[in-house]
């Protein structure tokens, strides 16, 4: 058992991250594939699949043979002294993508509810606040549940979706004079989006390389099936779906099933709920970590405190910027920041250190 959780876990708490926000929504998908056109923008998701599953099988086999279950370590190890610039760029795409969930949260409430988008808001902070208070092991076995339901709604998603607009669909690929961006776009996705920290707390379950490199190979498949289904789906309303603010709540009421449409819509609650954990998680991990090593260990209230102030922080930029130009114009310059500083060093220095240790016996 402890075996299979060992390929399986990483990638569905890696997904339970990735798919809160932009993802969920369908904005990311909007923003960074339907430029490539609709063959274009399925061609940039399984680029971004690929990339996942090799930056994931790097990284964790770096996590493993240097034992750093916190991105603090996990940086020191790979930059040395330049550690301190990944955790800048981290902090700042944290409260980023927890500013994007928090801005869909209330909106979703609004629009499922008719309540004030605040009250959306304030309670996916309440539920954040009481995961991070339980701990690793509660975190772990929360996410990896609301992972496999979302895989079953998603699926559902699809074949309805199929059912209703399958010539619709056929049609849209058939007419589709493709892109040339597809390849730099996926590039571009999983650049701002391997999001390492919130995963690293489970790579204690690692014991050799082969789990390593089978577990970052899962991921990258567990991270984007789902978007694949959710893409093709969304391109039964191509064009119109690109101008969407939230494409997933368009799509739902075109198919008028109000069943799955209320299914949907409480499992994307969730899924922000599962983003904010574990992006929030990673940080008090880094905090306890460092704590630690001073002789002292980071109180269990602090811990929701802690995830209160920033989701404080974030709450504030999605009130006042908004989702569209959140994701637009804050993940952009990000991309490129995160491939600087750590996968083109992960893939070169991380993969001969990984070469090192392991001559050495580790």
């Amino acid at each position: 058992m402890r075996s299979w959780r060992a390929y399986i876990l990483p990638g569905l708490i890696f997904q339970s991250v990735i798919i809160g926000g932009g993802y969920a929504t369908g904005r990311e998908l909007v923003e960074f594939f339907i430029p490539s056109g609709p063959v274009g923008g399925l061609l940039g998701i399984l680029v971004a699949g690929a990339a996942f599953s090799i930056v994931m099988s790097a990284a964790y086999e770096f996590a493993r043979v240097t034992r750093s279950f916190d991105y603090r370590s996990f940086c020191k190890h790979l930059l040395g002294p330049a550690w301190i610039l990944y955790e800048v760029a981290y902090v700042a795409l944290v409260i980023l993508i927890l500013a994007v969930v928090g801005s869909a949260a209330g909106e979703l409430v609004l629009t499922l509810l008719g309540v004030p988008a605040t009250v959306g808001t304030v309670v996916m902070m309440v539920l954040v606040g009481l995961l991070t208070f339980l701990g690793s092991a509660v975190i772990q076995r929360a996410l990896a549940f609301w992972s496999v339901l979302l895989y079953l709604v998603y699926l559902a998603l699809f074949i309805i979706t199929f059912i209703d607009y399958g010539d619709a669909i056929q049609t849209t690929l058939a007419a589709d004079a493709g892109g040339d961006s597809w390849l730099l776009n996926g590039v571009r996705y999983a650049g701002y989006n391997i999001n390492l920290p919130a995963v690293l707390f489970c790579m204690a379950l690692l014991t050799s390389r082969r789990q390593a490199v089978g577990a970052g190979m899962i991921t990258g498949a567990i991270a984007v099936i789902p978007a694949f289904m959710f893409y093709l789906a969304m391109m039964s309303q191509y064009p119109q779906i690109a101008e969407q603010p939230v494409p997933a709540l368009y799509l739902m009421a075109q198919l008028d099933t109000p069943w799955l449409q209320l299914l949907f819509q409480l499992v994307v609650f969730g899924t922000f709920v599962e983003t904010g954990t574990g992006l929030l998680h990673s940080i008090n991990e880094r905090i306890d970590v460092q704590a630690r090593e001073s002789g002292h260990t980071l109180p269990r209230l602090a811990r929701p405190l802690i995830a209160g102030g920033l989701l404080l922080v974030s709450v504030y930029g999605a009130t006042e910027i908004g989702i569209v130009d959140l994701i637009a114009h804050g993940y952009g310059f990000l991309t490129y920041v995160f491939i600087a500083v750590l996968i083109v060093p992960l893939l070169t220095m991380g993969l001969w250190k990984i070469h090192r240790l392991s001559l050495q016996g580790n």
